[in-house]
């Protein structure tokens, strides 16, 4: 790539967040505290773009601590274990006027799965302190027992208690380093 340029995750702008149905009748939100990226592109310009993503697993939050500690466990992310998630592209199209198809390869539990992600950019601004910033929304599937997140249990009705089907929402802005 002639002029190379690399940009980097502003955690303090970016978000990484997780959707799940419960019980079937609501949807619990969470998210990853800690995570990091970067993104190679030829310029300003993302078409494709490489994309580098980790989230460290310990630092899960749904706002509920005993729910998190199960999430931490073995019957799921097996912290102990497999502390990282990691997201790796392998390509980064355009398919219409801001939007993009991310794939890649996403590793849970040591258990890595191609993926697609839905892209869609915000655009490039400088910030006051000149700094050149991107940013993406970017949404996705997938189904948590296909990386081994397989615990399971039913209500007494026979309804699962944490759908199989994850959705992934993410918000992220980028500086450009």
């Amino acid at each position: 790539m002639e002029n190379k340029t690399t940009w980097v995750i502003d955690p303090t702008h970016s978000e990484i967040q997780f959707k799940v149905k419960h019980l079937v009748i609501s949807t619990v939100t969470g998210g990853f505290d800690v995570f990091e990226g970067a993104v190679s592109t030829n310029g300003n310009d993302f078409s494709n773009a490489g994309i580098e993503f980790t989230a460290d697993v310990n630092s899960i939050n749904t706002n509920q601590v005993d729910r998190d500690n199960h999430l931490k466990s073995v019957d799921f992310f097996d912290v102990a274990n497999h502390p990282k998630l990691t997201f790796r592209s392998t390509g980064f199209k355009k398919t219409g006027d801001s939007a993009f198809l991310m794939t890649g390869n996403l590793t849970i539990r040591g258990t890595t799965k191609a993926v697609n992600i839905q892209v869609d950019f915000g655009g490039i601004a400088v910030d006051p302190y000149g700094n050149t910033k991107a940013g993406f929304e970017l949404s996705g599937k997938i189904n948590r027992k296909d990386f081994g997140l397989a615990w399971s249990a039913l209500t007494e009705t026979g309804g699962l208690v944490v759908a199989d089907e994850i959705k992934l929402q993410m918000n992220v802005e980028l500086i450009r380093q």
